[in-house]
C-alpha cells in the first residue's frame, strides 16, 4: 500500500448547492460534520451520497421490514447478503434474489435492462452459486403512450441481448401495462443460482491483512451516482441523466462468472462482492461491516479505461463486471493466475485493516476517512409519517347496480384476450434463450417455470407476481394477495414454496401516503406469509419511483422458489384430452373491484380488491398439490387477470397442440359478468380423469377446500352454459397476436 503523505489531493470546493446536488439534506450534512469532526472533503462527500441513499441503506424502509418473517427451515441465508440461500436437499442450495434498475432502464431502456440482468447475476455468482435461471417483473405506460413501444421493445432487447449472450436462460416472468407508468417505468430482475451447501461464499473482509484484489473489467465513467440517481424522483430533466446509466458487456461476465467459480474451487478466498450500486465505495464498505474490519484502498492501483479519473470517479463508479474480493495472505498471485488466463484484471488495491475506517488514498495522498459505522449501521433511519389518503374512500366504493352488464358476453371475453394485460407474452419471450444448458422442463407462458435439478430427481418451480391495481385500491389486501398468487402458480405446477425474494417500487417516502401504502403492503405480505409458511430471504426496495409528483401505483412483486421432490410431476395449464372432467376448487364470489375487465370494459379502476381467507387459499393450494403429487390432475391453472372466462379460455388455447374446447356450466346465482370476469381469489382450474374424481373429492374434503365439477373436456368450442359458445381457434388467434399487433402499429405510428 502507498504510505499516506502530508500532501493534499485537490478537491472541488463544498456549498449547499453541491450538498443538495449529491441528494444530501442540510440535516444530513450537518450530521457528516459532527461524525468526522470536520468538514468533510469532495470525495467524502460522494462516499456519503451514495451509502445514504436510499437505494443503499434503506432508510426509510428499515422500521418496515423487520416485520418480515426470514427464518424458516429450509433458509440457510437471510436478508443481509448478496442473495438469499435455501437448502433443497442433497447436499446443495438455491441461491435467488430480486432487485429493480427502474431509473436507468427509462432514461436508456436496452443498457439499463441488460445491466439489470448483469447486476443480478453477479449477486448470485459471487455467493458461489452458478446461475441456472432468470426472470423479469416489467411494468410500462399504457400501450397508447407514445414511448412505450419504443421502452417494451428496448427492454426486452436488452434483457435477451445480456442473458442469451452470458448462457443463462430465462424461463419466465410478467408483463403488465398501466398509465400509472407512463412516465416511470419498472424493470424489475430475477435470478436463480445452484450451489454446493459446503461452498457458500459471503460478502465479508476479515483478517487483518488479507489483500483486497479488484477482479474483471476496467473502471470508466459510466454509471457515477446510479446509486443516488435511484433514490430520487424524476423529473422533465430526467433524461439528461445519460450519463448515469451503466454499459454492460455479457461476454466479460462470462469470462467474470467461469473465473470466479473457478477461484472458487480452491482456497484461497476469504470474501467476494459484486461491485453494484456505489461501486466500489458500496463493496468495500459492506464487506468491511460484515467482518467488523476496516479497509484500505490505493485508487492509484485500480484498473482505469479512461484517462484523468479522479478518485471520487473511482470510487463512485458503477462500471459493470467488476468484483471486490478478499485473499488470504500470500495467496495472492494464485488469484491473479487464474484470472490472467480468462484475460481479466485482478490487481491487489488495498487490504484489511484492524481499524474500522474506510481509508482511501490517490497518489500517496489520502482522499476519504470515515468510520464504517457511519456509513452502514449508524446510517439515517427515518420513521417517516404515514397517513391514508382521504381519497381513498372514494376509491374504494363500487356500486356494481350502476354498472350495466354486457349483453354480449362473448365479445367480452375476446376483448379480455386482446388486452395485453392478459394476452399472449410469447413475442417477448421468443426473444429470450430459455433452453440453455438444457434444464428448463416448464417453459415461459406457464403459471411457473420449472427447472430440473440436475443429478437429482428434483426441480425447482420460479414464478414472479404482483398486482398493483389491487395494492393502489387496498395496500394490505393487495400485499397479501402478491403473496398469496405467487405461492398459488407454485401449486398449479405441483411444487411446495420454500422462500421468496421481493422487489417494493413505491412512490417517493416523503410522502406520508406512500409511506401508508408502503407500510399496508408490509403487514399484508408479513401475514400472507407466516400464514402460507414462505419466509423472505432477499429482497429490494425502490422508492422514488414517481415523475413531476405523481406516484406509480405501489407495486411489490414477489419472486417465489419452490420444490417439487419429482420434477417428472410437473404440471402445465393447458387441458390435456377430450374426455377430461373439469373442476373448480375454491368458490366464485360475486366480485369486480379492481379487475381487468372493470379497467378494459367500463374504464375504472374503482372498488376494493377480492376477499381473501388465508385459511381457504392454504386449503386450495394444498389439495392441489397433493393431488399433483399423487399423479391425480393432469392440468391446474390459477385465475387472476379476468377471472374464470379468461382462465378456462387459457387452458384451452395455451398449450403447443392443437387448441381443445371446454363446455362448462356455472350454478352460482350471480351478475353473469362477475361470474365470468370477476377476479376471486383462492380459486384454480384443474382437469383430471373422470376415475380421478373420487380421490380428488378425499382430498379436497380433508384439506377443507370447496370443489365443485363443472364441465368437461373436449369439442371446437369453449362453451359457457348459456353465456358464451366461441370456437377456440378464433380465441387463440385473438390472444396469441395480440401484444405483437399492438407494438408493430404502435412503433409505425
Amino acid at each position: 500500500m502507498a504510505r499516506v503523505s502530508t500532501k493534499q489531493y485537490p478537491q472541488p470546493s463544498i456549498n449547499a448547492d453541491v450538498v443538495a446536488s449529491h441528494g444530501l439534506s442540510k440535516e444530513e450534512y450537518q450530521t457528516i460534520v459532527k461524525i468526522l469532526g470536520r468538514e468533510p472533503n469532495y470525495t467524502e462527500l460522494g462516499v456519503f451520497s451514495v451509502m445514504w441513499s436510499e437505494h443503499c441503506s434503506y432508510k426509510s424502509s428499515k422500521p418496515h421490514l423487520k416485520l418480515l418473517p426470514t427464518d424458516g427451515p429450509a433458509v440457510l441465508q437471510g436478508p443481509g447478503e448478496n442473495a438469499g440461500i435455501v437448502d433443497i436437499g442433497n447436499g446443495l442450495a438455491a441461491v435467488f434474489k430480486m432487485e429493480s434498475h427502474n431509473h436507468p432502464s427509462f432514461i436508456e431502456p436496452y443498457q439499463g435492462a441488460a445491466t439489470g440482468v448483469g447486476g443480478i447475476l453477479r449477486d448470485i455468482f459471487t455467493m458461489g452459486a452458478r446461475p441456472v435461471a432468470s426472470l423479469n417483473s416489467l411494468r410500462f405506460g399504457g400501450f397508447d403512450h407514445p414511448r412505450t413501444p419504443y421502452l417494451l421493445g428496448g427492454v426486452v432487447a436488452g434483457i435477451g441481448g445480456y442473458g442469451n449472450c452470458v448462457g443463462v436462460p430465462t424461463v419466465g416472468g410478467e408483463l403488465f401495462f398501466d398509465e400509472s407508468y407512463n412516465a416511470n417505468i419498472l424493470v424489475n430482475a430475477f435470478a436463480l443460482g445452484i450451489a454446493e451447501k459446503k461452498r457458500i461464499f459471503k460478502g465479508r473482509a476479515s483478517g487483518v491483512g488479507n489483500s483486497l484484489i479488484y477482479v474483471g473489467a476496467k473502471t470508466g465513467r459510466d454509471g457515477i451516482h446510479g446509486a443516488t440517481m435511484a433514490s430520487e424522483a424524476f423529473s422533465a430533466e430526467s433524461e439528461k441523466r445519460r450519463p448515469t446509466v451503466q454499459v454492460g458487456d455479457p461476454f466479460t461476465e462470462k469470462l467474470l462468472l467461469e473465473a470466479c467459480l473457478e477461484l472458487m474451487k480452491g482456497d484461497c478466498l476469504v470474501g467476494i462482492q459484486d461491485m453494484g450500486a456505489a461501486g466500489l465505495t458500496s463493496s468495500a464498505v459492506e464487506m468491511a461491516a460484515r467482518g467488523e474490519s476496516g479497509v484500505e484502498l490505493d485508487l492509484s492501483r485500480v484498473p482505469l479505461r479512461e484517462r484523468g479519473m479522479t478518485p471520487y470517479e473511482i470510487l463512485l463508479s458503477e462500471s459493470q463486471e467488476r468484483m471486490l474480493l478478499v485473499a488470504k495472505k500470500g495467496r495472492e498471485s494464485e488469484v491473479q493466475r487464474i484470472f490472467e488466463r480468462w484475460d481479466l484484471d485482478a490487481v491487489v488495491v488495498g487490504k484489511v485493516t484492524r481499524e474500522r475506517k474506510f481509508r482511501a488514498v490517490f497518489d500517496g495522498a489520502e482522499v476519504a476517512c470515515i468510520p464504517i459505522a457511519a456509513l452502514t449501521s449508524e446510517a439515517p433511519v427515518y420513521n417517516r409519517p404515514a397517513e391514508r389518503p382521504q381519497s381513498q374512500d372514494e376509491l374504494q366504493k363500487l356500486d356494481l347496480e350502476k354498472i350495466e352488464e354486457p349483453k354480449d358476453l362473448g365479445a367480452i371475453l375476446k376483448l379480455l384476450l386482446d388486452s395485453p394485460n392478459v394476452a399472449s407474452k410469447e413475442w417477448v419471450y421468443r426473444q429470450y434463450d430459455h433452453f440453455v444448458r438444457s434444464n428448463t422442463v416448464v417453459m415461459p407462458g406457464s403459471d411457473a417455470a420449472v427447472i430440473r435439478i440436475k443429478g437429482t430427481a428434483k426441480g425447482l418451480a420460479i414464478t414472479v407476481d404482483g398486482n398493483s391495481r389491487y395494492c393502489y385500491l387496498d395496500p394490505y389486501v393487495g400485499g397479501i394477495l402478491a403473496v398469496a398468487e405467487a405461492a398459488r402458480n407454485l401449486a398449479c405446477v405441483g411444487a411446495r414454496p420454500l422462500g421468496l425474494s421481493d422487489c417494493l417500487n413505491f412512490g417517493s417516502p416523503e410522502r406520508p401516503d406512500v409511506m401508508w401504502q408502503f407500510s399496508q403492503v408490509i403487514q399484508g405480505m408479513r401475514d400472507a406469509c407466516i400464514t402460507l409458511g414462505v419466509p423472505v430471504v432477499s429482497g429490494n426496495v425502490s422508492f422514488y419511483n414517481e415523475t413531476d409528483g405523481v406516484p406509480i401505483y405501489p407495486t411489490p412483486t414477489v419472486a417465489m422458489v419452490g420444490l417439487l421432490p419429482k420434477v417428472e410431476r410437473f404440471v402445465t395449464p393447458w387441458f390435456k384430452s377430450p374426455g377430461d372432467m373439469v373442476v373448480l376448487l375454491g368458490r366464485n364470489r360475486e366480485e369486480l373491484g379492481g379487475s381487468e375487465y372493470l379497467k378494459v370494459v367500463h374504464g375504472m379502476v374503482k372498488g376494493t380488491p377480492p376477499w381473501i381467507d388465508l385459511r381457504l387459499e392454504r386449503a386450495v393450494q394444498h389439495s392441489c398439490l397433493k393431488a399433483i403429487e399423487k399423479g391425480i390432475i393432469r392440468s391446474a391453472h390459477d385465475m387472476s387477470e379476468g377471472g374464470l372466462g379468461v382462465a378456462l379460455a387459457e387452458c384451452s388455447i395455451s398449450g403447443p397442440e392443437k387448441a381443445v374446447g371446454v363446455r362448462v356450466e356455472l350454478r352460482e346465482m350471480m351478475r353473469a359478468d362477475a361470474r365470468l370476469f370477476g377476479e376471486s381469489q383462492s380459486r384454480i382450474i384443474v382437469s383430471l380423469k373422470g376415475k380421478d374424481l373420487s380421490r380428488l373429492r378425499e382430498i379436497a374434503a380433508k384439506e377443507g377446500a370447496p370443489m365443485q365439477v363443472i364441465g368437461e373436456v373436449g369439442g371446437s368450442h369453449l362453451v359457457v352454459h348459456p353465456l358464451i359458445r366461441l370456437a377456440v381457434d378464433e380465441l387463440k388467434s385473438i390472444w396469441s397476436g395480440s401484444l405483437e399487433r399492438r407494438l408493430n402499429k404502435g412503433l409505425k405510428g
